[in-house]
């Protein structure tokens, strides 16, 4: 069994703050409820912590010593997961009002569980829960049953993975497979490696993974320095084969490769491609028996549970990688079932609304003391601040009001000694998610170390709401023993629970935003002027195609190049 823990918390503005806390009753809500707080809003109630403080209830403030009465606890397959907003600057009245203004992610959700094309721009479906759907529930897209396609890329993922694991793959001159470079960017990067390194622990008897995704050679060679040419393996993760970075970072792999092959043929040994671009697959001379497809209804961002994870399986083996599936399925189902008031994605979101659209925060924390969750922000920076991060409505409308924050943050204790001072004291509200497993996969002396990280996370969540420093709370914590519910440690389900999970939240906040969370038109002008500029970089001749500004730049480049 397993017991995991997500504290929420709103860190609010000027030194030695309190924040509020009360009963969390029975909610009724209706739409009057959010035109009222839109009301509040614009009678200036809502602009600081102050107007929330006849909520407080002072007489639980002395000793802490209560119920988690704003928690929710999901019962899973596996163990529980612990969801803890009770330090958070709401009460049963605004929470009411913020559910009356969820009401239409209901229909949303469920049009997006039918395949209803929600990315309306790019006219798709969005999917990725199909990809995970363990049930085998048909999922319709124009009418065609989709899970088909997604089992038979599991099953021919699963036999892959078994002859790489195995050692039956062998390489050109005969030895079996001790490394994978995952060669992608964005989400063909970011999600298996922040999977991998959560994941770290199940490892055992799979090839080392590595990951290369940044155009500059540094990236690459650093990486390929350290590798056998004779006992590697490449996936080329791109759904075009035409990402202008992978392509790249793929064409000088291969010229690595073959300086030590020295035939042209063995390189269908040694890399594959996760695409559906069969010709230039083929083109680059990767059998397409191993190109490994997914589909246009699984944006990129999203993708880690189709082909794209096959570097995660191949890590951690496929039974795991199974598992992973069915610990986000539990969480599609939760979201797609359990009532509003009780919803776990659908709360968080509406935290994150609170705060963005009522207290003008402009980012969100992600903060896991966990070592091996080191790149769960990173993962997310791209999953919220490319999804939310939008300005025009799916009316064509520009919004009058703030929508996707900044999404930041490091593990746990690290980020005590390096930017948590700006939180506790700082002038901005930066509310946090703080995430932690209840045991150590390492339990070093007794699990000392995981003691005093437990203490710190617990000490932190507390002096942010009540004032207190953190020494004053972490002291207070270790004379009492830490007492309370056994620990158990992290295992498969806790980590895609929470992916999930927060995909969900992304969804919903979308959904009351009025914004497209499934297109990234945004990213698109970059890719044209790099691809304009590239040319440019070639020669002795001044360049005076762009603003003064980009043209100096270009100029002193050229003449500074080696």
């Amino acid at each position: 069994m397993v017991s995991v823990l997500l504290a929420s918390i709103a860190a609010g503005k000027g030194p030695g703050r309190k924040s509020d806390f009360i009963h969390f009753g029975p909610l009724n809500y209706t739409a009057s409820h959010y035109r009222r707080l839109r009301v509040w809003q614009a009678a200036g109630l809502l602009d600081c912590r102050k107007s929330l403080q006849l909520l407080r209830c002072p007489s639980l403030y002395p000793h802490w010593s209560y119920p988690l009465l704003h928690s929710t606890t999901l019962e899973t397959d596996d163990g529980d997961i612990l969801l803890d907003y009770s330090k958070n600057l709401i009460n049963e009245e605004v929470m009411a009002m913020l559910l009356a203004k969820s009401r239409g992610v209901e229909e949303a959700r469920e049009k997006m569980f039918t395949g209803e094309k929600i990315n309306f721009t790019e006219g798709r479906a969005v999917l990725h829960i199909a990809l995970r759907n363990r049930s085998n529930t048909p999922i319709l897209v124009n009418d065609n049953d989709v899970m088909p396609d997604v089992n038979r890329v599991l099953n021919k993922m699963k036999a892959f993975c078994h002859r790489v694991r195995s050692g039956e793959w062998k390489g050109f001159s005969g030895k079996a497979i001790t490394d994978v470079v995952n060669i992608g960017i964005g989400g063909s990067d970011l999600g298996p490696l922040m999977v991998t390194e959560a994941l770290k622990p199940y490892s055992a008897d799979g090839p080392n993974v590595w990951f290369v995704s940044n155009i500059d050679g540094t990236h690459l060679a650093k990486t390929l320095a350290q590798l056998n040419a004779e006992t590697t393996l490449f996936i080329i993760a791109s759904k075009t084969f035409t990402t202008q970075e992978t392509i790249t970072n793929a064409e000088s792999a291969k010229d690595w490769f073959l300086q030590t092959a020295q035939d042209q043929a063995a390189v269908a040994k040694h890399f594959v491609a996760l695409s559906t671009n069969a010709p230039k697959v083929g083109d680059f001379g990767i059998d397409t028996d191993n190109m490994f497809e997914f589909w246009d209804w699984v944006g990129g961002r999203y993708s880690l549970w189709s082909a794209i994870g096959l570097s995660i399986a191949l890590h951690i083996g496929f039974d795991n990688f199974e598992q992973l599936l069915a610990g986000a399925h539990w969480m599609d189902n939760h979201f797609r079932s359990a009532p509003l008031d009780q919803n776990v994605p659908v709360l968080l979101a509406l935290l994150g609304v609170w705060y963005i659209n009522f207290f003008q925060a402009e980012t969100h924390a992600m903060l896991p003391y966990d070592q091996y969750m080191h790149r769960f922000a990173a993962y997310f920076q791209q999953g919220d601040m490319e999804s939310n991060g939008k300005y025009i409505t799916k009316d064509g409308t520009r919004v009058n009001y703030h929508t996707g924050p900044i999404v930041w943050g490091e593990p746990g204790t690290n980020g005590q000694h390096a930017f948590y001072q700006l939180i506790h004291q700082g002038t901005r509200m930066i509310p946090a998610d703080f995430l932690i497993p209840a045991q150590t996969q390492h339990p070093i002396r007794d699990s000392l170390h995981h003691k005093i990280l437990v203490a710190n996370f617990l000490a932190q969540t507390e002096a942010l709401m009540k004032g207190k420093t953190p020494d004053e709370a972490r002291k207070e914590l270790e004379a009492s023993g830490l007492a309370g519910p056994a620990l158990e440690k992290l295992l498969n389900h806790f980590v895609f629970h929470k992916a999930a999970m927060y995909e969900h939240k992304i969804f919903v906040q979308g959904v009351i935003w009025n914004i497209n969370s499934y297109d990234q038109w945004g990213v698109e002008l970059g890719k044209q002027l790099a691809k304009k500029i590239e040319p440019e970089l070639k020669g002795d001749s001044e360049v005076t195609s762009h603003d003064s500004s980009t043209n100096g730049l270009i100029g002193f480049l050229k003449k500074n190049f080696a």
